[in-house]
């Protein structure tokens, strides 16, 4: 696989622009602006606490901030680093290694010896088109990804926090000189955000005793 299975950038802007709006949007305030387009709500762990500032390409970028290791890792070993060195208009959802620690062990070793596989789950972290936080913002739907199916973007929180594929945005809009870079939580998986919409409320655990 290859950047030719990368989907045209029109149709990735096509399905980015035609994100449904929450049920709530009608009564809800108008969208940040771009300025204040970070995610509100990145929850207090070590994936969260990655500040990437930009350093020239999307590779160099998440390399001089030395938080991404497995992630470029996986690009080299996968072929991929010069596509996201060369492509101008990328958007790139990148985990950070703390995230890939949500990663159970056995599952991110199968992926590093499996470089099909390896591929495939980077390039469903891709899209083909600039897709900044001002687009995810009190929308929700989803995108093409470069692996050929779709991410689940969802600004529908009320909190304000964005998220793809479930994972929570924790830093939007770095501006690489090859594209757009959102830091998140943790790895995507396709579906797994629909997955997570569609749980039921966990009820509270009941305490058993006596009077």
């Amino acid at each position: 696989m290859t950047s030719n299975s990368l989907l045209s950038a029109a149709a990735a802007l096509a399905l980015v622009t035609g994100l449904s709006a929450p049920a709530f949007a009608q009564d809800a305030a108008p969208a940040q602006s771009e300025a204040a387009a970070p995610a509100a709500a990145a929850p207090a762990s070590d994936a969260a606490a990655v500040q990437v500032t930009p350093a020239g390409d999307l590779v160099e970028t998440l390399k001089a901030s030395g938080k991404f290791t497995t992630f470029i890792q996986g690009l080299d070993a996968t072929n991929l680093t010069g596509l996201l060195k060369t492509n101008k208009n990328l958007t790139v959802f990148a985990p950070s290694d703390a995230a890939f620690a949500t990663l159970p062990a056995a599952e991110l070793e199968k992926l590093k010896t499996d470089k099909t596989a390896m591929q495939k789950f980077l390039l469903h972290h891709v899209i083909n088109a600039p897709v900044d936080s001002s687009k995810i913002q009190g929308a929700r739907g989803p995108v093409p990804s470069g692996a050929g199916d779709q991410i689940l973007l969802d600004g529908s929180d009320e909190a304000g926090a964005l998220k793809a594929d479930g994972a929570t945005i924790v830093q939007a809009d770095v501006r690489t000189g090859s594209g757009l870079l959102h830091v998140v939580d943790k790895p995507l998986t396709a579906g797994a955000g629909d997955a997570q919409a569609q749980a039921p409320a966990q009820a509270p655990a009941q305490t058993s005793g006596t009077n």
